[in-house]
């Protein structure tokens, strides 16, 4: 168990490492932070931080020297960085980084556990693509297999002729055939170092343009129904990973099933509405985790929850959605720059009532 003025490294500059540094401040711990240069909105909350290359050598080292332990808050850290830093400072195996990091890996990973993704297969050509398509039709999405998200590194096709004129991108691909579902879910949950696991409730997942809109409490019917097995996938992933901290798994709700779409190994979006909305949130309890810290509770506090992201040039109005009726709780994340597409901050509103 950590104690009260230990230090919390995390590997990231955004607003997800804001907000595990403001949780973290409030248990008493100090963070330091480190990421390439950029706006890094996590810098603001900080004691210090490390602006510099991934594979600064010398800067990974004085950045290790000072934490008690480490943690990220985006999943596509290089793994030659998580490499360089001493491992018993880091708060959870690089596993976790290994397989989200590859799409046919992690795919690969969640069917020997007993999930179900989405049909897929690998692309890395024309001719490829084209028995792809032959073998799982259209319509479909062409994904890269690293990185990417957020709706970027992504095609949609339509068609066989679509998917003849698509230039690829050079890079290795995965192409996934579509999910008839009725809604998207997410599974999220946090992990002790002992292996005690916590779950918050899933919410309805709504997306626009790949992005998530907004994630809505309850869920309805059909998600109730699955989200048992769902939960019980993620909890084998958890402990196949060693992980400690929070894990989501996001999902389709189909009528045979959940079908898997993607992990991340932190902190999600669609988990900001335990901010407001649940007994502990998402940030605090994986300061929690990590700091060998009693878990907190994850229930849901109000009858109905609806958490929306605030895009682009939406922020620059933002401060009028406090005049909203439906005490709206507004989180900014200070990035200087509104650009469209750009995550600039969420709202929360929660319904009367207890759950």
């Amino acid at each position: 168990m950590l104690p009260p003025g230990s230090t919390i490294g995390i590997l990231g500059g955004g607003q997800l490492g804001r907000m595990l540094a403001m949780a973290a401040l409030q248990l008493g711990y100090r963070c330091i932070a480190y990421a390439p240069p950029g706006d890094n909105v996590a810098a603001d909350v900080c004691a210090d931080f490390f602006a510099n290359r991934w594979d600064d050598a010398r800067a990974l080292a004085a950045f290790a020297a000072k934490c008690d332990v480490i943690t990220w808050e985006f999943e596509n850290v290089p793994l030659a960085t998580v490499a360089a830093l001493p491992p018993e400072r880091l708060a959870c195996p690089a596993r976790a980084l290994e397989v989200a990091q590859d799409r046919l890996a992690e795919k690969r990973f969640i069917t020997e556990l007993g999930g179900t993704p989405a049909p897929h297969a690998r692309v890395a050509s024309e001719e490829d693509l084209a028995r792809a398509l032959d073998a799982i039709g259209t319509p479909g999405i062409l994904k890269t297999v690293r990185e990417g998200y957020d709706g970027k590194g992504q095609w949609r096709i339509g068609s066989r002729l679509e998917g003849a004129a698509l230039r690829l991108p050079g890079v290795h691909c995965v192409y996934e055939g579509f999910v008839t579902y009725e809604t998207e879910f997410s599974v999220i949950l946090v992990r002790a170092a002992s292996g005690e696991v916590r779950f918050w409730d899933s919410p309805a997942n709504h997306h626009e343009g790949g992005m998530l809109a907004r994630s809505i409490l309850p869920a309805g019917a059909l998600v109730e129904e699955q989200v048992g097995a769902a939960r019980a996938l993620a909890e084998k992933v958890a402990a196949a990973l060693g992980y400690v901290g929070v894990l989501c798994l996001e999902f389709f709700a189909t009528r045979a099933g959940p079908v898997f779409n993607e992990m991340a190994p932190r902190v999600h979006n669609s988990g900001h509405w335990t901010i407001e909305g649940a007994a502990t949130s998402q940030f605090e309890n994986h300061i929690r985790a990590i700091c060998g810290l009693p878990l907190g509770g994850t229930k849901t506090r109000f009858a109905s929850i609806e958490m929306r992201n605030i895009i682009g040039e939406e922020a620059l109005a933002a401060h009028q959605i406090l005049a909203e009726p439906g005490e709206p709780h507004l989180h900014l994340y200070g990035k200087r720059e509104a650009r469209a597409g750009r995550k600039m901050g969420h709202v929360t509103r929660v319904g009367h009532g207890p759950a």
